[in-house]
């Protein structure tokens, strides 16, 4: 039987996930370059499961920064922190959308040729309530398909302990968590230390993977 365990999930400027590996595993000799998920060692003669998006925060930031400069361009001058709690609320107010986006704007370490992509576009979700709602769940989204929820069941994972700065003020980002990952999910006042050094070995590794 699996062992029980905590998935660890940050999103800040970019997105990582994070969950420890089964007794026992061993990852492959020669990683797959291609591969979502890399694999690092942990506490115990254990791996640490660690999918890694470049595509978090910092996709939110360049929409806003987007919607600041299209104000300016027809002469008007909004803040961005402005247009980011009013963009926030609309999202809140619309629950649902048929809108994708895919907000790959700065690819990814498997995938460093893939771009961003909007389809399912209808004139019925043009507003910025359903834009900011698809971001949003793009976001997490992507970050799904790297590391399924399936995938972290079959590794004993029983609940996801999330944290960062794009998602403590972002309730959209929130609601699109819980939707991906159908696990009981705690936000930032239930973080505790094991969590908090796993997030530094996770920032660590990922450090000297890019050095």
């Amino acid at each position: 039987m699996a062992q029980r365990t905590d998935a660890v999930l940050n999103i800040s400027t970019s997105v990582q996930l994070a969950a420890s590996m089964p007794s026992g595993f061993q990852p492959v000799q020669s990683p797959d370059p291609a591969a979502p998920v890399a694999y690092f060692p942990y506490f115990d003669r254990t791996y640490l499961a660690v999918a890694a998006s470049l595509n978090g925060g910092n996709v939110l930031a360049t929409f806003v920064q987007m919607l600041v400069q299209w104000m300016a361009d027809l002469g008007l001058e909004v803040e961005e922190s402005t247009v980011y709690s009013r963009m926030i609320q609309a999202a809140a107010e619309q629950k649902d959308t048929c809108l994708t986006i895919t907000p790959t704007v700065l690819g990814e370490r498997h995938l460093p040729d893939q771009l961003a992509s909007v389809t399912r576009i209808s004139s019925s979700d043009l507003s910025l309530g359903h834009v900011t709602r698809a971001l949003c769940r793009g976001i997490v989204q992507n970050l799904h398909s790297m590391l399924p929820f399936q995938q972290l069941r079959e590794w004993g994972v029983e609940r996801v302990v999330s944290s960062g700065s794009a998602l403590s003020r972002n309730k959209v980002l929130k609601q699109e968590v819980q939707r991906a990952f159908p696990f009981p999910v705690s936000f930032g006042q239930d973080v505790d230390a094991a969590v908090g050094a796993a997030l530094v070995m996770l920032q660590r590794n990922l450090n000297q993977e890019e050095s």
